[in-house]
């Protein structure tokens, strides 16, 4: 059982939990209403998103057996504790079952659940060797899994989309760092991420405006007329100090356990600003 928690991403499925629940309690009405949280619709559509990102994680070990045993070789599962066909075969069994729960939830879910299972697979397969474009996916993917929330709810507002662009953000940064982080085993097997195609010193000068931008956005969201101080005061604390902090490691970085610490930091300022709604009210 913990070979299998540790094949999905126990921790990672966690925050997705934490993340929709959350936005269903904070985001979608004035106030908060945990009550809506246990909405069976809404247990529903996070158990799907769950289903749908457990099986992404699945099929990403799968395709990485090689370059994972170079990269992280106390982490592989696929093909050790695990063989690969039950492995295939979980794959594909929650996928189906993720996206099945969306479909009868309603039909524009289902459609984003296999959605987002191709581009899992697709990811795992071919997108994450290409320059940029496995990073972009899963940017995009980590944006969904809040908008989803509010599609289900018919309720799009803007707070939402802006913390969807936060997830969005601090994604594709976390994921270029991790790029940066296993540049060793992505090299042995052609990989064409950015720090292989372009270097580190390059990569860096790549981040450093992505990161700014994400400063940048906190800035416009605390300084906006709605916020309140409680919430403003958070934001600069927990979210904006992190990431310059962040640019200050990056700057130092040079060793794949400097890009180990960036890529926890990177999580570190999801997760505070996944918490920073319950702070909207």
């Amino acid at each position: 059982m913990k070979e299998f928690l540790n094949l999905i991403r126990f921790p990672n499925l966690i925050l997705i939990v934490l993340s929709q629940a959350l936005a269903q309690a904070c985001l979608l009405v004035p106030g908060i209403e945990f009550g809506k949280v246990l909405e069976p619709g809404f247990l529903g559509l996070t158990l799907s998103t769950v289903l749908v990102a457990a099986a992404g994680y699945i099929i990403n070990d799968y395709y990485d057996i090689k370059i994972d045993a170079i990269n992280k070789p106390e982490r592989v599962v696929v093909g050790k504790t695990i063989r690969r066909r039950p492995a295939m075969f979980a794959h594909v069994i929650l996928s189906f079952v993720g996206v099945a729960i969306g479909v009868l939830l309603y039909i524009p879910i289902g459609l984003i659940n296999m959605g987002a299972a191709l581009l899992l697979w697709g990811y795992s397969a071919r997108f994450k060797k290409m320059l940029l474009i496995g990073n972009v996916v899963i940017a995009l993917l980590s944006s969904s899994m809040l908008l989803v929330v509010a599609v289900y709810a018919h309720v799009l507002n803007n707070i939402t989309i802006g913390y969807a662009i936060f997830a969005g953000i601090i994604s594709l940064i976390r994921e270029i760092i991790k790029d940066t982080e296993d540049i060793k085993g992505d090299a042995s097997f052609d990989c064409r991420t950015l720090p292989i195609v372009v270097g580190l010193h390059k990569t860096k000068l790549f981040l450093y405006p992505i990161i700014a931008i994400f400063q940048l956005f906190v800035f416009i969201v605390v300084f906006h007329e709605r916020t309140n101080l409680l919430f403003d005061i958070y934001m600069l604390i927990a979210v904006l100090g992190p990431s310059i902090w962040m640019v200050v490691k990056l700057a130092r970085a040079d060793r794949k356990r400097d890009f180990t610490y960036l890529s926890n930091l990177g999580k570190v300022i999801m997760l505070t600003g996944i918490l920073s709604m319950l702070l909207i009210g």
